[in-house]
């Protein structure tokens, strides 16, 4: 993910695309009742904030952030004295005496606001990776406070009144491409923030806004502690046969690190598919592990059933007020799709072929099952029996794989290698800069030129106070103007093994180490002027299609071929075992199209409701719009139900869930003309990345596209990758 991913991607403070204006924008529609409380906020002491790491830019390279002395009582005086030093720019800016310049006004706002950034900033990303009780608190007090602030900018009347009078003359201001794009962003901006409302519906909309960013705090806390309180907790070693006498080990020390002393605890992961499903050998286990996923949030401490109604409420009273439909047309109107004609015909053209393709798959999963187990097949038999039937069909175990995909291996002699090939990049490992946990590790990153291009975090093992899934994440954003380099990370969630045993990962962990790591290279290879544009500043429905695009050099012979060696021997993965990798690629593709599609279409439901069709009963909702909508099939649930759709009501994702097979209709069109023009060869990385990865959000995202490709994408390479083709 781009959450995200990312992917991961989380609410308007945990965006990981997000750049200081957009969290702004957001903010801006997310509280005007609380501005009053945020002017009025206690400043803190001078001394105090002297002492405060976070007061100044960081002195470490490329403003790295100085984590050995960050501490957690920072940041809240730091969030005041940055909300404050802004709220004193922005004023000054909008009571300027003299006439709007692009200069004064526009550029104005982009370099106001650093030490609010530099705060904000460091603090999403911890609140991610390695948050505490204390963060937490920091989160539910601050984001109230961070929409207010950001509604004190974007409905200032006369901070508008100039970015107006500058628009409405925008072709004869004499700017350069990148500045002209500026201006029109900032003024739809200004317009999607309710910048033209009267005075009666602002007020209106700041107390929408203040509830919206309590409840998404909220439904994200409550996902992440409800996760951990859902883990799956067994009394004996052979309750967990089919696991790996090293995966077994582990459930049992994280068992008594919670002190359940001679019990084992099985994690759950953040989908509704959870990986051990796929080892387990008793039925009885694999469907409490299932019921354990899929019945998080509805009920007890971390219940979010009644949040969900009441997100789905405010922003859907939200976009009314703003004149629109619903939510979603709201949301979407800025994303490529436009509206949501676009994304519910791509998604209901995808959904019964999908369905059909899941229903055939089943079939063949009842024929093993009923042979070893009896009786009808079930959801959570379903990761079991389809390695089962793989294994039949293609002389093909998953398990077969990991001894080759050594973490190390994967990151530095296929991620980073791939790099290299591609683009000409170097890395170098680093230990002296300070890190937020042990795990971590930093590498200088350097140009083909052999200067150095950004700094990179490779953050890869599993926490208890770590959001789930996957994502990437920038500490500092590229920007000319500001004269700064990109600091980013990769966050995933690999189980951490016992110590002294080796890191080894599914195919599925590789490719996911591969996307994220897309992710990075369009935040790293960033070369554009102003913040709101760096990197992975790009629509939604855009951002996850050049991370998708890096997923194709995981299986590129010479990458492979490079890391995919025995941990014990070093020996290269065999021809013919790679073979069968390949040959299974559309294997279970109705399975994996079906959970998203599914995940996806309840996004949108949830968010094409008027204020008045918003329901009582969540899992009653969900259900009648999964049958109605023709994805209601028992044996695929949705890969996330909405109690713990995170990417939908905690912010990131909301009315965007589609993003990511929108995106990858353009990947696959793009992983063809690579295999059309050589592959893995530095000029067609180099043409990439002039074209499109620099490029950032400094153009219409689709025409960087036509830019790189020479026309629009087409869609048969997508359905031909989903196996959507076939009779």
């Amino acid at each position: 993910m781009l959450r995200y991913p990312v992917s991961i991607f989380w609410c308007f403070l945990k965006d990981e695309n997000m750049s200081r204006p957009q969290m702004l924008v957001i903010a801006a529609s997310l509280g005007l009742a609380m501005t009053q409380t945020v002017l009025a906020a206690p400043v803190a002491p001078a001394a105090a904030l002297a002492s405060n790491p976070l007061a100044k830019a960081s002195t470490l390279p490329f403003h790295y952030p100085a984590f050995d002395k960050i501490k957690d009582e920072h940041f809240a005086p730091a969030f005041a004295e940055g909300m404050r030093q802004q709220l004193k720019e922005i004023e000054t800016i909008a009571n300027n005496p003299k006439a709007a310049t692009f200069d004064n006004t526009v550029v104005a706002m982009e370099r106001s606001g650093q030490l609010l950034t530099r705060v904000q900033t460091t603090f999403q990303n911890l609140q991610g990776a390695n948050t505490n009780d204390t963060l937490d608190a920091v989160d539910r007090d601050m984001s109230p406070k961070l929409a207010a602030h950001g509604d004190a900018i974007f409905l200032n009347a006369k901070l508008f009144q100039r970015v107006e009078a500058l628009y409405a003359k925008r072709d004869k201001l004499g700017l350069d491409a990148e500045s002209k794009h500026l201006l029109e962003r900032y003024h739809t901006d200004f317009v999607r923030a309710g910048a033209k409302l009267s005075a009666a519906d602002k007020q209106k909309l700041s107390v929408i806004n203040g509830e919206i960013a309590t409840l998404q705090t909220t439904f994200s806390q409550n996902v992440l502690k409800g996760t951990n309180a859902a883990a799956l907790v067994v009394d004996t070693r052979e309750e967990l046969a089919g696991m790996s006498a090293a995966a077994i080990d582990g459930a049992a020390a994280a068992a008594k690190a919670k002190g359940l002393d001679g019990k084992f605890l099985v994690a759950l992961v953040n989908t509704s598919g959870q990986p051990p499903l796929a080892e387990l050998s008793r039925h009885d286990v694999r469907e409490r592990l299932l019921a354990a996923s899929l019945n998080r949030g509805q009920s007890g401490e971390f219940d979010n059933r009644d949040v969900v109604l009441k997100i789905a409420k405010a922003r859907a009273e939200k976009a009314a007020l703003l004149g629109y439909a619903n939510y979603a047309a709201y949301s979407l109107e800025d994303q490529t799709a436009h509206d949501t004609a676009a994304v519910n015909k791509l998604l209901s053209e995808l959904s019964k072929p999908a369905v059909n393709n899941a229903r055939k798959e089943a079939a063949d999963l009842q024929v093993a099952a009923s042979a070893e187990q009896g009786g009808a097949v079930t959801a959570a038999d379903w990761a079991l029996y389809t390695d089962k039937v793989r294994a039949q069909r293609f002389a093909f175990d998953e398990n077969q794989l990991k001894p080759y995909f050594e973490l190390d291996n994967v990151l530095v002699k296929g991620v980073f290698f791939a790099a290299g090939k591609l683009y000409g990049l170097s890395f170098k490992e680093r230990k002296d800069l300070p890190v937020y946990n042990p795990d971590v590790r930093v590498f200088d990153v350097f140009d083909a030129n052999g200067k150095q291009l950004a700094i990179f975090l490779a953050d890869m093992y599993a926490r208890g106070n770590k959001q789930g899934g996957a994502w990437m994440n920038e500490y500092i954003s590229q920007s000319g103007l500001m004269g700064t380099h990109s600091v980013v990370g990769n966050h995933l969630n690999i189980p951490k093994p016992p110590a002294g045993e080796p890191t080894l990962l599914t195919y599925d962990e590789v490719k996911t180490a591969f996307h994220e790591f897309g992710h990075a290279l369009h935040g790293m290879f960033s070369n554009v002027k102003y913040p709101r544009f760096s990197g992975t500043n790009v629509p939604r429905d855009f951002v996850e299609y050049p991370s998708q695009v890096n997923e194709m050099w995981a299986l590129w012979p010479e990458v492979l071929a490079n890391y995919a060696k025995h941990y014990k021997t070093g020996a290269p993965m065999p021809k013919e075992l790679l073979d069968k990798v390949v040959a299974t690629k559309k294997f279970n593709q109705g399975f994996t199209t079906t959970e998203y599609i599914a995940a996806s279409l309840l996004d949108q439901r949830w968010h094409q409701l008027t204020p008045a069709q918003v329901p009582t009963d969540v899992l009653g909702f969900e259900a009648a719009s999964l049958k109605e909508l023709g994805v209601d099939f028992a044996l695929v649930p949705p890969r996330y139900r909405t109690t713990y759709f995170s990417h939908s009501f905690a912010g990131g994702y909301s009315a965007g869930y589609y993003a990511y097979l929108w995106s990858e209709k353009l990947d696959a069109d793009t992983v063809e003309w690579f295999k059309e023009s050589g592959g893995l060869q530095r000029k067609n990385g180099d043409w990439f990345r002039k074209t499109l990865l620099s490029r950032g959000g400094t153009d219409d995202a689709l025409q960087l596209f036509r830019n790189f490709r020479g026309r629009d994408a087409k869609i048969e390479p997508l359905l031909d990758r989903r196996g959507l083709t076939a009779p």
